[in-house]
């Protein structure tokens, strides 16, 4: 997985870099083949805004969260990521079981 972050009006930490890829695993542990994410960080006034555009075999994903506090956001973040990466992990596996190896049976 390559692991692009970038700060808009922010400097990126080494804390923070640590805390998002750290956070990120969740997402390799459910679904291996993720080929890129981007991340970016941004800070509007009181909002903290992070995005990600996760590039999978396929599809890409993108989510976004809005928070006072970036670590809040960047769980918020994950959070969403996880359940779009596990929707689409499902319909990959029922479009693999559903093809034309299967019949169905009307009663």
């Amino acid at each position: 997985m390559n692991l692009q972050l970038t700060g808009h009006h922010l400097e990126i930490t080494p804390a923070i870099r640590g805390y998002v890829t750290s956070k990120l695993e969740r997402i390799t542990r459910h679904f291996d083949q993720v080929i890129d994410v981007n991340v970016i960080m941004s800070v509007e006034k009181l909002q903290q805004r992070i995005e990600a555009n996760v590039h999978l075999p396929g599809n890409d994903i993108f989510c976004e969260s809005i928070d006072a506090d970036m670590y809040a956001a960047i769980d918020g973040l994950v959070d969403k990521l996880d359940r779009q990466i596990l929707r689409h992990k499902e319909k990959m596996v029922s479009q693999r079981y559903d093809g034309a190896g299967r019949q169905r049976v009307v009663e």
